[in-house]
């Protein structure tokens, strides 16, 4: 009976994943004809969405906008070590709005739920997901939203994608209190395929807000984007136990040595493009970049040593007092330390349990 479930959950996931590689670039004509969303015609490039209800202006110079990775589910569902990180960013970054609800696999912020013919499918793997965060199904999630990594680097598909997160980007910005005209700086921090998704989003952002944009990658697989150009500089951190990262050198020939002419490598020549080196740092598992368990030579958790990070590059963009974010950092070191603890005592306590589970079955 187990093996027969087994076998059609396998056999479904295959057909789900067909399907999903065929749709992909018609869920963003769809929202494009006004299929999907809210029934109101798409935004015409560079105008910018009004809001319904007014929100009072936030009194920070500078707004941080993150983008999930691929095992993203909708704007409030991706791994809790995600939230977490985000949640010590809010606090160890200061003179900062710092907002983590866009969800960037969708043109329109819904979650993969909201789906009408997989629903179901989608919120049983998000159930596994919460049971066992390595769950070998959750697999399935990431190569779905890697499908829409891919549209977004598409130069057919890719603008109408684009343009509808950075229409996504522009509404939560504004919900927090960006008013659109002031000037005030915008960084955008992808990780993983969310880094593409900023860069492709960037085209479009920068005339509809009107203000500097900026993109920091954590090891994000990024094409040659043409949002390069509208950016005022790319920050891409990578480790060095992290193979995924350099995946985009490799799939996106904009980016080979080879093409002088090309976004990327334009971008490169005029200095637009940093890399920061993060040192032994996995994409995924328990030495990931957003780790509390995993530890820098240094003593600082890597999920801390990332937050750290963007915050030199924001204090070197001139974006951030060096003084405020020194302050910030020494409020919150009690408190990192407590979490850092208390999920190293997890992890040990989980190591014994399956010790002892495969002892008992011995």
């Amino acid at each position: 009976m187990i093996l027969s479930t087994l076998i059609l959950l396998f056999i479904g996931a295959i057909v789900l994943l067909f399907l999903s590689a065929a749709v992909a670039p018609f869920e963003s004509l769809g929202w494009w004809a006004g299929w999907f969303g809210d029934g109101k015609a798409p935004p015409v490039p560079g105008q910018t969405p009004a809001l319904a209800a007014s929100v009072p202006e936030s009194p920070n110079n500078h707004f941080l906008v993150y983008l999930s990775g691929i095992g993203a589910m909708d704007p409030d569902s991706v791994p809790q070590e995600e939230i977490d990180w985000a949640r010590m960013a809010v606090k160890r970054l200061p003179q900062t709005t710092t907002l983590a609800d866009v969800f960037p696999y969708s043109v329109t912020n819904s979650g993969l739920e909201t789906q009408k013919f997989f629903s179901k499918m989608w919120n049983y793997l998000e159930q596994r997901r919460l049971k066992n965060p390595y769950d070998a199904f959750q697999l399935l999630i990431n190569i779905r939203n890697m499908f829409n990594v891919a549209i977004s680097a598409d130069p057919r598909y890719g603008p109408i994608y684009n343009l509808g997160v950075a229409n996504e980007i522009v509404k939560a910005l504004q919900l927090r209190g960006y008013r659109i005209g002031s000037g005030k700086p915008v960084t955008l921090v992808g990780f993983s395929g969310g880094a593409q998704i900023a860069l492709g989003a960037a085209t479009f952002l920068k005339p509809m807000l009107r203000a500097p944009l900026r993109v920091i990658s954590l090891g994000g697989v990024m094409s040659d984007d043409m949002g390069l150009k509208r950016i005022e500089k790319l920050y891409h951190l990578w480790g060095h136990l992290d193979p995924v990262q350099g995946l985009g050198e490799k799939l996106y020939a904009g980016r080979w040595k080879w093409f002088p002419s090309s976004p990327w490598n334009q971008a490169m020549a005029q200095g637009k493009i940093e890399f920061v080196d993060m040192g032994q740092m996995h994409h995924n598992g328990a030495t990931n970049y957003f780790s509390w368990t995993a530890f820098t030579p240094d003593g600082r958790s890597h999920a801390i040593a990332t937050i750290d990070q963007i915050g030199a590059v924001l204090v070197n963009e001139g974006l951030m007092d060096p003084a405020a974010l020194k302050a910030a950092q020494g409020a919150t070191e009690a408190e990192a330390r407590a979490y850092e603890e208390a999920r190293v005592a997890e992890a040990a306590a989980a190591l014994r349990a399956k010790k002892d589970k495969k002892a008992k079955a011995a």
